[in-house]
């Protein structure tokens, strides 16, 4: 059986991407499942699979379930949908859009094809990781309400860039802090 590794990119950061490598048979279900779990997100949200090209656009969808929305064409079903079954080009490609509030955008790209794929493996697996994923929910739902008590004792909202003004004016001499008393005392000399 073959094993097919695709490069999973984060649309807006080619920087970012996971390879992924699954054997031909198994279904977009699974492949779906992996890129989630290679990125760190949960599996709460809908998700679909596109048919791309060279210039990815969207083709024929793959998703999760049908979806509430209108189709051009029935899409199929992840879980009974073969990854061969879906391949038409040496490089094929797919985008993965999952979470649409949100619209994390994929792009996948097969780079590989093992004609024999490894028995002491589990298939799919991630073998390659470039780049920090971003968090699925952001910094709030990382840290909870901790955060928020964070941001009003030192008002993060209300710097836009990062700094306060605190010792921008006037700098202060080593007499105002008392250099030559810390000397002195035995203090080290900076």
């Amino acid at each position: 059986m073959a094993a097919l590794k695709f490069r999973v990119y984060m649309e807006e950061d080619e920087v970012i991407y996971r390879d992924i490598v699954i054997n031909h048979k198994q279904t977009f279900q699974e492949l779906h499942l992996a890129i989630l779990k290679s990125y760190d997100f949960d599996n709460k949200h809908q998700a679909t699979f596109y048919r791309s090209n060279d210039n990815w656009d969207r083709g024929r969808e793959i998703s999760v379930e049908v979806y509430d929305k209108e189709y051009k064409a029935p899409p199929l079903l992840m879980a009974e949908t073969a990854i061969a079954s879906e391949m038409f080009e040496p490089n094929q490609k797919f985008i993965y859009v999952y979470d649409f509030t949100k619209n994390w955008t994929f792009l996948v790209e097969l780079i590989s094809i093992n004609k024999e794929e490894d028995k002491k493996l589990t298939y799919p697996y991630c073998s390659r990781v470039e780049g920090l994923a971003p968090m699925q929910y952001g910094t709030r739902s990382l840290l909870g309400e901790r955060f928020v008590d964070i941001e009003e004792k030192y008002d993060l909202n209300e710097s836009k860039e990062g700094f306060g003004d605190e010792g921008e004016e006037g700098e202060s001499s080593e007499e105002e802090l008392g250099g030559d008393e810390f000397a002195a005392e035995g203090g080290e000399d900076f």
